[in-house]
């Protein structure tokens, strides 16, 4: 009976240390899949961005969904159907802005730019049956007009804005709180530069007071798409 029980006593004792040497490399293991699945956790969602390519170069714009949801949302609407491809940017003063994002700036009538362009979906102003009517409602924000601040454009009534946008060359803060700011260039403010300074009727003659006084001679033309930092391979800060 004794040398049974020694039997048993042994294989007991070898089962425990099996059992603890398991229990070893489980922990082991846990030690390296933990921090494996808190990094994995820390990983930033791809952010949306937009890039208007242009002849001179392109520009990445940043959105601030959080300042001006509507006029963010417009804009990638408008993008994603191709609204602004061609269009040109029709108004440009130096230390001041650039302006586009109107379709009548796709024809030759020089007059009529800057007079159209639509919201990208009905937001409660103008017909809901007639998209051409589409109208945002001001969202004017803390957002500062500093270089590089995408703004947009709008008529004497503060919901009025439709497609058109500019951008600040410079700091333009008396614009603060009159128009919404809805995006930031965080690439390519050395195209802003170049288009800023191209060729104006104005510019050739000081004295000349045309419609077309601030559109560029030869037509700075544009293409909008959406993409991410993560496929265009830049790393954005956290703070916008």
């Amino acid at each position: 009976m004794s040398s049974l029980f020694e039997k048993h006593s042994s294989e007991h004792k070898g089962e425990n240390r099996e059992m603890m040497n398991l229990h070893g490399k489980r922990n082991r293991m846990m030690r390296w899949i933990l921090p494996l699945i808190l990094l994995s956790g820390c990983g930033k969602n791809p952010e949306e961005l937009a890039v208007i390519e242009t002849e001179l170069g392109s520009m990445i714009i940043r959105f601030y969904e959080d300042s001006a949801p509507k006029h963010v949302e417009s804009f990638k609407i408008l993008a994603g159907e191709g609204y602004f491809d061609g269009t040109a940017f029709h108004r440009v003063m130096p230390e001041f802005v650039i302006q586009g994002g109107d379709p009548n700036s796709k024809d030759s009538d020089r007059i009529n730019d800057g007079e159209g362009g639509r919201a990208g979906k009905f937001y409660g102003i103008g017909a809901r049956e007639t998209s051409a009517t589409w109208m945002l409602p001001a969202e004017f924000n803390d957002r500062p007009h500093s270089r590089g601040a995408l703004s947009m454009a709008r008529g004497p009534n503060s919901d009025s804005a439709g497609s058109q946008f500019f951008i600040c060359v410079q700091p333009v803060n008396r614009l603060d709180g009159q128009y919404t700011v809805f995006g930031q260039v965080v690439r390519g403010l050395d195209v802003v530069d170049k288009i800023v300074n191209v060729e104006t009727p104005g510019m050739l003659d000081s004295g000349y007071s045309g419609a077309d006084i601030d559109n560029p001679l030869e037509p700075v033309r544009m293409r909008v798409y959406l993409t991410t930092d993560e496929a265009l391979g830049i790393e954005l800060a956290d703070d916008l």
